[in-house]
């Protein structure tokens, strides 16, 4: 398996920056996998594609009670069925100034790659389906719960 941390690195930087500064919450890295495919395996799931100079997918998932909580901490006044009805566009925000951050850091570096727009997905009512491939998965973890990264880039 071949994947670089120049093209993984990015994207955990990006997740750190956003959880630092819009959360105030630390991301704290845990173990790294390797799986064979970026399959989530949590109920929700924001799916990025990546072309330019490499290509592939990055998803990030997470369980319904993190994303309430993140949803919660950014919306503090929202009711529980509003969070329901919402936390899909407020983890889409979240995952659009992540990978904002990410193309910064990857124009910093030189590397010309596009990212396409977060797909928020809930994997039990969803019918997407994740090509095998190499995918290296990392654990991340915050007051809000555990993160899940997995990165399928060639």
């Amino acid at each position: 398996m071949q994947i670089k941390a120049d093209f993984i690195n990015p994207f955990l930087e990006a997740a750190t920056i956003v959880f630092r500064d819009v959360l105030q919450q630390d991301l704290i890295r845990g173990k790294i996998g390797i799986k064979d495919s970026p399959a989530p395996s949590h109920e929700i799931a924001i799916v990025i594609g990546v072309v330019g100079s490499f290509s592939g997918e990055v998803v990030y998932s997470m369980n319904y009670d993190a994303a309430y909580k993140i949803s919660r901490k950014l919306v503090p006044g929202l009711s529980d069925d509003d969070v329901k009805n919402e936390y899909k566009d407020i983890l889409g925000e979240i995952a659009n100034m992540t990978t904002g951050n990410a193309m910064n850091i990857f124009t910093s570096a030189g590397q010309s790659v596009e990212i396409t727009t977060p797909n928020i997905q809930e994997t039990q009512n969803t019918s997407v389906r994740f090509n095998k491939k190499p995918t290296l998965s990392i654990n991340l973890y915050s007051k809000f719960g555990r993160i899940e990264v997995n990165v399928a880039i060639a």
